[in-house]
């Protein structure tokens, strides 16, 4: 049977008017044409077939991720496999007159089945990779940078098992011959490894998601994380343009992640208002008596002038001077009310820390510090808020005959020049 498709064919050349000259070399390109035509032939029955077989039965499951293996394509990868298949099986049938080129043929064969395990295996990363994004506790780990590692391994692996294969060599001894190529590997993936060990890192100490908000002023860097491979984590800043910034750089440099305010469900006011210290003044009983018209204070009012009186009265003060006992202070009166104004507001969050304090005075004034939390950490929603109760301040002050510091503009001069 091996000598009958040599030797039929190659009467048949002969037959038909080929020298014997050339019948050789005719009846070897023919032979080559057969073994591909049956490859081809076994690729598409492979495809049409075998593969549409698989995929009427992964739509009839219920389970996700063969879903995302059929979308990936990794059936279609497999069924590459029935050519080479082919040629194994049928190539001593067809190539008896030509012995020396089988076990090169053989290898080209095995070679290219490498090539398509390779590109299974990177569809099967990919089909992971998927399938770990659209999970709701898996989606926001970093595992772009492992699946790049993962194939940067399974490409250099398959690399060398195919020159291998090709030139019909030990795996291992080309590996040891590599061995002296390892300080210039190192230094030309310096940038994989550093990426790789920080990516670990980042993953371990829990130090940056997907989605999270961070800001790394080094970068020009602030919005959120929108992707986290080996070399690179990429940022969508607020303006909509991209932060391209090493993986490495998340561990070696200063950055601030945003994720404590989004967890705590309120995102932190701490702003001042600074007061001219020339308009601090204590309260007379005209001042006093104004101040009890106003709804947030009137009890706090009533409730401190009696306390500063019985205190007064007992200590015999003179009260031609206010300077002399205990008196209220403008200022104080309005560190109180901005309190209660901000407790009575529906944004301000009542479970986080609420103060209103002075801090150390300055060439500009007495700064007045508010510290709270907002309920909502929307962006947007936090500016209005923080907007509403400093508009309300700076037109509340004066009517506690304090002025809110400002340098001098033109309109000042042509003031003090009239």
């Amino acid at each position: 049977m091996d000598n009958r498709i040599d030797h039929i064919l190659n009467q048949w050349l002969l037959n038909i008017g080929f020298s014997e000259t050339i019948v050789h070399g005719v009846q070897f390109i023919l032979e080559l044409l057969v073994l591909l035509v049956l490859s081809f032939v076994a690729d598409r029955l492979a495809k049409k077939i075998v593969v549409r077989i698989i995929s009427a039965l992964v739509k009839r499951t219920t389970f996700t991720w063969d879903d995302v293996l059929l979308e990936n394509k990794v059936f279609d990868r497999l069924a590459h496999l029935a050519p080479a298949l082919v040629i194994q099986a049928s190539v001593r049938y067809f190539l008896v007159d030509f012995q020396d080129f089988i076990p090169f043929i053989i290898r080209m064969t095995q070679a290219y089945m490498i090539v398509i395990g390779l590109s299974v295996i990177i569809s099967i990363f990919n089909t992971l990779d998927h399938y770990f994004k659209q999970s709701e506790s898996l989606k926001d780990k970093p595992f772009d940078s492992y699946f790049q590692l993962a194939r940067m391994v399974v490409y250099f692996l398959g690399g060398i098992l195919i020159i291998a294969k090709i030139f019909d060599k030990n795996p291992q001894g080309i590996l040891t011959a590599m061995g002296a190529l390892t300080a210039v590997s190192m230094l030309v993936f310096k940038d994989t490894i550093l990426g790789f060990v920080a990516s670990i890192q980042l993953s371990v100490n829990d130090m940056i998601r997907v989605g999270d908000w961070v800001s790394m002023p080094k970068y020009g860097a602030d919005g959120d994380v929108i992707k986290i491979t080996l070399n690179t984590v990429k940022v969508q800043n607020w303006d909509k343009t991209i932060s391209t910034i090493p993986t490495y750089s998340f561990v070696s440099d200063s950055f601030k992640n945003w994720r404590g305010m989004a967890e705590a469900g309120g995102r932190r006011i701490k702003r001042s208002l600074v007061i001219k210290s020339g308009s601090v003044n204590f309260c007379d009983m005209d001042i006093i008596s104004n101040f009890k018209k106003f709804d947030l204070i009137q009890n706090y009012i009533e409730t401190k002038v009696t306390e500063i009186d019985t205190y007064n009265k007992t200590g015999n003060h003179d009260k031609t001077y206010l300077i002399n006992g205990r008196q209220l202070t403008n200022i104080g009166v309005f560190r109180v009310y901005i309190e209660n104004y901000i407790l009575s507001l529906d944004g301000i969050h009542p479970d986080l820390t609420r103060m209103v304090y002075q801090t150390e005075g300055n060439e500009f004034g007495i700064p007045i510090q508010i510290y709270c939390f907002t309920k909502t950490t929307d962006w947007a929603e936090y500016e209005n808020i923080q907007s509403d109760i400093f508009d309300h301040l700076y037109a509340a002050a004066p009517l506690f005959g304090l002025e809110v510091f400002q340098h001098p503009s033109g309109s000042d001069f042509n003031k003090l020049a009239k």
